[in-house]
């Protein structure tokens, strides 16, 4: 006569959850590994990110030096003809206002003059850019273009309104007139809080 075994708790039956758990940490892992580098580009109601860029003498700049502070965040190049039609408003709205209050940190991504970036854009000198053109607002420098992967900026001008608390108030991709009436009374409702 044969005995037949009934399957417990350690057959077949019994391990059908363990293999779900196990396809569901799998299909979660397969989600972050897919997601990866996805992340939203910085954008308005978001926190502003933090780079390291040179300023003209070569001392280090950061988002933080800036700290309670209104900054129009403008990532810029020597070559680019939008950015060349935009700085005189920003040197207008710069003019306007206190440097207690708001900074403009006008980044340059140009290559070394007689260089080439990643793209084949020609390099600049961004110093004689700003004083052909009468900038007296801070001309910083990133000649690696690595703003542009912090701020995910897919071309230049680009530029972030950014509030004393950090938060991104406002993002323009290209050229805008930055001493408009309503661009003027954001940055005035952002300097007095409201």
């Amino acid at each position: 006569m044969k005995t037949r075994t009934k399957r417990g708790i350690g057959g077949r039956a019994g391990r059908a959850p363990w293999w779900l758990a196990l396809a569901a940490a799998l299909g979660v892992v397969a989600v972050v590994w897919f997601a990866r580098g996805r992340v939203p580009p910085p954008d308005a109601g978001y926190p502003a990110p933090d780079f390291d860029v040179l300023d003209a003498e070569g001392s280090p700049v950061s988002l933080a030096d800036y700290r309670g502070r209104v900054v129009l965040l403008n990532i810029w190049a020597t070559w680019c003809a939008p950015c060349l039609e935009e700085m005189p408003s920003m040197q207008r709205l710069y003019e306007a206002f206190s440097r207690d209050d708001f900074e403009i940190a006008a980044v340059s991504i140009d290559a070394p003059a007689g260089a080439s970036d990643a793209a084949g854009n020609p390099g600049g000198d961004p110093l004689a850019f700003a004083n052909r053109l009468g900038l007296t607002f801070p001309i910083l420098l990133d000649p690696a273009g690595e703003i542009q992967r912090i701020y995910r900026a897919a071309a230049v001008p680009e530029s972030f309104l950014i509030g004393p608390d950090g938060i991104i108030y406002k993002k323009v991709a290209g050229a805008t007139d930055w001493d408009s009436e309503a661009n003027v009374e954001l940055v005035r409702r952002l300097i007095g809080g409201g």
